[in-house]
């Protein structure tokens, strides 16, 4: 391949993320709700007869389908969850990607609903919404702890290929999981780590 083609295959070129086409990708809602003179931000109680993540706190959102944009999933997400319609959403803004160790890729996106007084809520998927203060949170102490993230080799890995064969020492990640407590609820995991990086920008 001469230089032209290489020069070629990046034009209009987007870097995004290494290792993309094989990981899941989803995209997630913080949506604002105007309550009295503030804001408030509209978490799911996820419905307990799902199969994954039962009876936990998010976002709206949900996986990217095929031929469609991040923000077009994350509207889609919404309106499916918590019954509403695109003209009651309003977008402001992308945040931070995340992406897991659990090779999943997570496009959050800042937004306003409208109206909640007549939303028509999925049940199979949300058990229940509910409103917390966004300067509560921005007050609240939340609690952080940290987990290891280590490599372990497959039974077939090809020690033989690498420098100091099966004593080769695998680099250890970090995992934070944070906790954010209102009355009854508990908000922990990705959606606390995802809330976490807005109200950090936000205080910022």
């Amino acid at each position: 391949m001469n230089l032209n083609n290489i020069i070629n295959k990046f034009d209009n070129y987007k870097p995004y993320i290494n290792g993309f086409k094989s990981m899941k990708k989803a995209s997630v809602l913080i949506p604002l709700v105007k309550y009295g003179d503030s804001y408030s931000i509209l978490f799911e109680l996820r419905s307990k007869k799902m199969n994954h993540q039962p009876g936990e706190i998010s976002f709206p959102g949900g996986k990217i389908e095929k031929g469609e944009s991040p923000k077009e999933a994350c509207i889609r997400e919404t309106c499916e969850e918590i019954g509403t319609v695109e003209d009651n959403i309003e977008i402001i803004s992308p945040l931070d990607l995340y992406v897991s160790h659990a090779n999943l890729i997570i496009h959050p996106y800042l937004g306003i609903i409208k109206d909640v007084n007549n939303l028509n809520i999925n049940e199979a998927e949300v058990d229940h919404v509910f409103l917390v203060p966004i300067d509560y949170l921005l007050e609240y102490d939340a609690s952080y702890y940290t987990n290891d993230v280590k490599v372990i080799p497959n039974s077939n890995f090809p020690y033989e290929k690498i420098p100091n064969k099966e004593k080769y020492n695998f680099d250890i990640g970090e995992y934070p999981v944070w906790f954010y407590e209102y009355n009854d609820y508990v908000i922990w995991g990705i959606t606390a780590k995802i809330l976490e990086n807005f109200l950090q920008f936000i205080k910022e």
